[in-house]
């Protein structure tokens, strides 16, 4: 089995449903055939938080995007404002999902949301995990039989619930 490399592009039913710098960061990368991998290296941060900055789900900092202009060859002026403003998340895809990849990962909540709940309250006691204060990452692993898994880890700081 070979190990190949795959470059993400803009899935066009999402156009409309995301910023207008989006398409410019799709177009760039792909014209400079860089992963998400390349630029996270690039910019100092996962290679999930650099996507969720193409996807207009994460704010950009200053130097992200002065690093994204020079890396993608992106005019700074065309993505500095809009980057750097508040992230519109959540609105990117329909609710359920019917992007099949996508909708998998919904399912696997639906199916074991319960479950997860239940043995982080065993473990932690009552609270949820944040979403902000938060971070991810997916790895690729490759069993003895050349089988490809998908490795995702969620990382969320725990908010205890307190009595009022």
């Amino acid at each position: 089995m070979t190990d190949q490399t795959h470059i993400a592009t803009l899935d066009s039913t999402l156009v409309d449903r995301l910023p207008a710098y989006s398409k410019t960061l799709f177009d760039g990368k792909a014209s400079k055939k860089l992963t998400f991998e390349a630029i996270a290296k690039e910019l100092g941060r996962s290679e999930v938080a650099v996507a969720a900055l193409f996807y207009g789900q994460a704010q950009a900092s200053a130097e992200d995007v002065e690093k994204l202009s020079k890396l993608l060859g992106v005019p700074k002026e065309s993505l500095e404002s809009a980057m750097m403003g508040f992230p519109d998340r959540g609105r990117a895809g329909p609710m359920p999902p019917v992007e099949p990849l996508i909708y998998r990962l919904y399912e696997i909540v639906q199916n074991y949301g319960y479950a997860f709940k239940a043995v982080m309250n065993e473990k932690f006691g009552d609270g949820i995990m944040s979403a902000i204060a938060f971070s991810s990452k997916v790895e690729k692993e490759v069993d003895q039989d050349g089988v490809a898994w998908v490795n995702i880890t969620l990382r969320g700081k725990w908010l205890p619930f307190t009595r009022f």
